[in-house]
């Protein structure tokens, strides 16, 4: 007879399959009305720039939609921002989703400002539609919580393989930043989700990751060293970019709430009549850059200018990720840094790498998600021939981060997100199910049920060892790789979750 491990595992794999489908074309129908409205954008930029006498209404257009969009996020705090961090307080945290009014939402407040040029990117709401689509399976389908928590990390995965065409992407991420732990159901679930979802925009948008980059030379071994510099480079810029999303929510402290879209939709006015280049999430910058199509000069305009509109749009709390602005920071530091070397007497063709090795690094640096990053890159440039200086450069960054005491940004916005939710959008009612992987060097790690202080409510009710799944009594010993499915009676989901981590993760971290 099978299992209830085994079913467990080709339940979540069908189920899977399903929510990579919703997650797919929800994420195929918002993708394609933000690439609408962003092209959009740049036109009525241009006809601004030759009729100037209809700025002015364009002007009271901003109103308008800065009026709408403040409503909208009102009536569902959830959609704004981001989008990822509001998954990880579902997954992690157990808050609650109003998948529905999320994503009438994001769709509406999304694409309406995207008409306006905003510097956000669609991933990160990609991400939250995904989640959002498969937890309306989940409702239907999944058996208990612990599977719709499987369901909904497969959504998110699902979210970010349709955004950007790179289905290995959408699996890691929903490991590393998602659940932040490995669990072979997760596994399934988000691969089945994301591959599913993969096939659903590639029917819509072609085979060509939306970040394509080809023919990209080999960086020469002995020109490595340059690899540390710019690690910590992206390091640095990672670090300034966390410290500036983080900090623009104090100055728009200062001014009515109902006024922030409306602020952050009149700064664009400026950046699409001056500088086009910096419109939307920041793709038309990463293909710029990878061409090397302007000089250092101007490139460091576009830096510095993409990373203040950036951090205005995103500050005013409209709907929209900072994940494809970032990569863009990344790949302008990149070239800005191959055109310098390329002064010292190193052919300019290794602009590209150098673009790629930076957008891992930015990444990392601010994420602090490096495996996410390197895979991304593979997935762009169609090869694993540039790994080595992609991973050397992501996790230098990552180390210049953590010197500069940087914190993950998306751990930090689930802080606040945390600490400003309402009473009403956490699981109130004790009695929850979870699965958690036991770590190399834990608390718990190495020792028999009865000896491990567990907190209060909790109830062992099986662990997972390999392909055997049994339930442990007190004389059980606990191993590294195991994976406890524990019973929560008297505390909230988040208080075990956090209770039980403790316990479970190894102690370096």
């Amino acid at each position: 007879m099978m299992s209830d491990l085994n079913k467990l595992k080709w339940s979540v794999t069908y189920k899977g399959i399903l929510a990579g489908v919703v997650s797919g074309l929800l994420v195929t129908f918002y993708r394609l009305g933000i690439e609408y409205g962003t092209e959009k954008s740049l036109q009525a930029y241009g006809f601004l720039r030759l009729h100037p006498i209809w700025i002015l209404p364009w002007v009271l257009c901003i109103a308008v939609a800065g009026f709408v969009t403040y409503w909208l996020i009102k009536l569902e705090p959830c959609a704004r921002g981001s989008g990822i961090p509001q998954v990880e307080g579902i997954v992690l945290l157990g808050m609650k989703m109003k998948w529905n009014t999320i994503l009438a939402v994001r769709f509406v407040a999304g694409i309406l400002t995207s008409f306006f040029g905003v510097s956000l990117g669609r991933e990160g709401p990609s991400i939250q539609i995904g989640a959002c689509g498969s937890q309306a399976v989940a409702e239907k389908l999944a058996k208990n919580k612990l599977e719709e928590n499987y369901l909904i990390t497969a959504g998110a995965s699902a979210g970010l393989s349709a955004a950007f065409n790179a289905p290995l992407s959408g699996i890691m991420f929903a490991l590393e930043e998602v659940h932040r732990s490995f669990s072979p159901n997760i596994l399934i679930a988000a691969t089945t989700a994301a591959l599913t979802a993969d096939v659903v925009s590639k029917s819509f948008f072609g085979l060509r990751p939306v970040l394509s980059y080809t023919q990209i030379p080999q960086l020469p071994i002995h020109y490595y060293f340059c690899l540390v510099i710019l690690g910590v480079l992206c390091g640095v810029v990672g670090a300034i970019a966390n410290k500036s999303l983080l900090g623009i929510g104090r100055l728009y402290q200062k001014i009515p709430a109902f006024l922030h879209p409306a602020v952050a939709l009149l700064i664009a006015l400026p950046c699409g009549l001056l500088i086009p280049q910096v419109l939307g999430g920041g793709q038309s910058l990463i293909q710029l850059s990878e061409r090397a199509g302007a000089g250092i000069a101007m490139m460091i305009v576009y830096l510095v200018v993409k990373m203040v509109f950036t951090c205005t749009s995103f500050g005013s709390g409209i709907p929209g990720g900072i994940f494809m602005p970032i990569l863009s920071f990344g790949a302008l530091t990149g070239c800005i840094f191959g055109q310098a070397i390329s002064m010292m007497g190193l052919s300019a063709k290794y602009i590209p790498i150098f673009c790629v090795c930076a957008m891992a690094g930015v990444l990392s640096g601010s994420v602090k998600s490096p495996v996410t990053s390197i895979l991304l890159m593979a997935e762009m440039t169609g090869s694993l021939v540039h790994l080595l200086p992609v991973a050397a450069v992501a996790f230098i960054a990552l180390l210049t981060s953590d010197l500069l005491k940087v914190s993950p940004i998306y751990e930090v916005l689930l802080e606040r997100i945390a600490g400003q939710s309402k009473e009403d959008t956490r699981r109130k009612k004790p009695g929850a199910v979870l699965e958690i992987p036991v770590e190399l060097g834990s608390q718990a790690a190495g020792k028999m049920v009865k000896e491990v202080p567990w907190p209060e409510g909790a109830l062992i009710v099986g662990l997972n060892r390999g392909r055997q799944e049994f339930v442990p009594n007190g004389n059980t010993q606990i191993v590294q790789g195991d994976y406890l499915v524990v019973l929560s009676t008297k505390q909230r989901y988040g208080e075990m979750q956090k209770a039980l981590t403790a316990l479970c993760r190894s102690r370096s971290f």
